[in-house]
């Protein structure tokens, strides 16, 4: 019942100071219901070294997925050497809130950079200093843009992945916001419509969940007709060959900052990206970092607008979020920065010569087609003419090919995502479409 650093003395006198006998009555208005009795069965304390290897065998038991194609948001980028190299140096590594701009100069600027460099990405003037992830970022996306137009309902692109679906109808559930979903089309591309007029957000993501191309522009204008504002979630590398979200009319920006510099990491960590529009900078979640003067004229950086600090505004607040993901989104400056403008479109064309190349490899192999036809960036569905998708991916996996996921609904649905990255080869390829071509014949 004590930490160890409590002597049994620390423990009277708190006691004393709260006017309880014992830890017994601190705890007397927890029901028993919840309460554990009896001893806790755990193993006894190893020493430093025992644990070390204990925890290397652990590691050791991991399995890479072989050759990845994998989709659906989390892609096979290459990390330069640099991010790990500059996120491992101490003033970065354990710096949490740089609430002290006096002491925190260079991480409150490392984070102002950071900000420049999402407006860029999303064309849109305002960031914040990261989010959780994609998935929770479209959600807080959501709930500034009801804030916005005092309306609650919401439109959902079908092509929205299935995760940030799900987590904006958890959000949504205990507020009572509708939440609706249009289907995508045959092309696999989200139809423009006209949006009822009590429509908070329209969603959608560019690429989008199929790897299609939307008319961004289109939507925006839909929805601003109606008073709605529009979210995109991005793919953030696919900058480099498209327009940015906000120079097409998004109000406002989010998406996965896995492609920036994180690597898959067996799913994580990585971080949460959202650029808005000015007027919504009051209702930015999480923290900003502003850029300012001291009173020599001298430059500096501060933790700015910390009305928007969302424990401070108690009843009025919009979200919960007061904190953010540094270490991940300064890996994600660090790679933009390595990678520079020009970087970011060369590796936007490798992705999609590699991505036409390999579709047109991939459906050349008999029971194999493109599940929709419209223009992809660098993932498409394939549908595959077996009873069950998920065998083909089981048997590729054991092949040494990693696919998937498997699209969950729409005209697309049980098609398999494939997704080709700069580190992708034409060997990669062949060796897929051997392995694909070899588990159809033996599943027709």
């Amino acid at each position: 019942m004590e930490f160890a650093p409590h002597t049994p003395a620390d423990v009277e006198a708190m006691l004393a100071a709260l006017g309880k006998d014992d830890l017994d009555e601190l705890f007397a208005h927890i029901p028993e219901t919840l309460r554990v009795t009896g001893t806790v069965d755990l193993p006894d304390g190893r020493t430093e070294d025992e644990v070390t290897q204990h925890l290397t065998g652990l590691a050791a038991r991991n399995q890479a997925g072989g050759v990845c194609f994998a989709g659906g948001g989390a892609y096979d980028h290459y990390v330069p050497a640099v991010v790990p190299a500059l996120i491992s140096r101490g003033e970065l590594l354990t710096s949490y809130t740089p609430y002290q701009p006096e002491v925190s100069q260079g991480m409150l600027q490392a984070l102002f950079e950071y900000q420049t460099a999402i407006a860029e990405l999303t064309g849109l003037p305002v960031s914040n200093a990261s989010l959780y992830d994609g998935g929770s970022a479209v959600a807080e996306a959501v709930a500034m843009a009801c804030a916005a137009t005092r309306r609650s309902r919401t439109l959902l692109s079908q092509a929205l992945d299935a995760p940030s679906r799900t987590i904006v109808r958890t959000y949504a559930h205990p507020l009572r916001r509708p939440v609706e979903e249009r289907a995508y089309g045959a092309d696999g591309r989200t139809p423009v419509a006209d949006v009822p007029d009590d429509v908070a957000a329209v969603v959608l993501s560019q690429p989008n969940a199929l790897g299609v191309i939307e008319d961004v522009r289109a939507h925006a204008a839909a929805a601003h007709a109606a008073g709605a504002k529009l979210i995109v979630k991005l793919e953030a590398t696919s900058v480099g060959l498209l327009p940015t979200p906000g120079s097409q009319g998004a109000d406002l920006v989010v998406g996965e900052g896995l492609p920036l510099g994180q690597g898959l990491a067996y799913g994580g960590p990585t971080f949460g990206f959202l650029g808005c529009t000015s007027d919504q900078v009051r209702r930015v979640p999480g923290r900003m970092v502003g850029e300012t003067v001291d009173a020599h004229g001298t430059r500096g950086y501060v933790m700015t607008l910390r009305a928007r600090e969302q424990d401070i505004r108690r009843e009025r607040a919009t979200s919960n979020i007061c904190t953010n993901q540094t270490l991940c989104a300064v890996a994600g400056l660090v790679y933009l920065t390595w990678l520079g403008r020009g970087g970011l479109v060369e590796l936007a064309r490798t992705c999609l010569a590699r991505a036409r190349h390999a579709a047109e490899r991939l459906t050349a192999v008999p029971g194999v087609s493109l599940a929709v036809e419209g223009p992809f960036y660098k993932e498409f569905a394939l549908r595959l003419d077996v009873d069950d998708p998920g065998t083909v991916q089981r048997r590729l996996l054991e092949a040494g090919y990693l696919v998937g996921p498997v699209v969950p609904d729409g005209a697309a649905a049980g098609a398999v995502l494939v997704a080709l990255t700069e580190r992708r080869t034409a060997a990669d390829v062949e060796g897929l479409a051997v392995a694909l071509e070899t588990t159809m014949k033996e599943l027709v």
